[in-house]
């Protein structure tokens, strides 16, 4: 039996961020996207690091981790159901024109705002700021390289390396890729007929067992399950 992460819970409606609040790295299993209407915050996570003020949308795909500091203004968000044209969006940041509408409009029906969200969203291309991200970016790629490798070509000292990611990103640059390339190991299984052998192989897993460890340490439920799963739902 396996055990379940700790999924972050992300209720549907209104929600208020106290000044300075800092939460940690955390993990949320159903998708959700977090309209921003006051204030503003940092998040860094699986999909990059932003900086998010009023009118700024960003999406949120089941099982990805990140964290999350408050500006000292505090912040009041949205949070919607990630709708299904939005899934599959080039891009995870995004600006909406009226947040007050969409306020309004979930307010009486989920459904009418999620139709408005996706009329008004607007993505926008994420910009790295420094090191750490371009390092995350990297990592995201999923292309093997060495860490040291990486550190002496981008002129960072290789003993700070580690450091600065973890403060940046709240995770180590291994725990950063291993989770990103769960999350890649996991929509493959639920999205496509591959055999879990080449899954495993294409995203440089050990072997197929080390990939169904690491799917079932990030979601609770091995690839052969999720895919029976997907099986089932197109049955019906």
């Amino acid at each position: 039996m396996i055990a379940l992460p700790p999924f972050a819970a992300a209720p549907l409606g209104l929600l208020a961020h106290v000044p300075n609040e800092l939460r940690g790295r955390h993990c949320h299993d159903t998708p959700y996207v977090a309209i921003v209407l006051e204030g503003g915050y940092q998040e860094a996570g699986d999909e990059g690091r932003f900086d998010v003020g009023p009118g700024d949308a960003l999406i949120h795909h089941d099982f990805e981790s990140h964290l999350d500091r408050v500006e000292a203004r505090g912040a009041r968000v949205l949070i919607l159901d990630l709708p299904p044209t939005l899934a599959g969006a080039s891009h995870v940041r995004g600006r909406v024109r009226d947040p007050d509408a969409l306020v309004r409009v979930a307010s009486r029906d989920a459904a009418a705002a999620a139709a408005l969200l996706v009329e008004d969203f607007t993505a926008v291309p994420a910009a790295a700021r420094d090191w750490p991200d371009l390092l995350a970016r990297d990592l995201r790629t999923l292309t093997p390289f060495a860490l040291a490798d990486w550190a002496e070509t981008h002129g960072v000292r290789a003993e700070t390396l580690s450091r600065g990611f973890r403060a940046a990103y709240g995770c180590t640059p291994k725990a950063y890729r291993a989770d990103v390339r769960a999350r890649a190991a996991l929509a493959a299984a639920r999205a496509s007929g591959e055999s879990f052998a080449a899954i495993a192989h294409r995203l440089h897993f050990t072997d197929q067992a080390h990939m169904t460890r690491a799917v079932a340490r990030i979601s609770g439920v091995t690839p052969g399950r999720w895919r029976a799963r997907q099986l089932i739902t197109i049955q019906r």
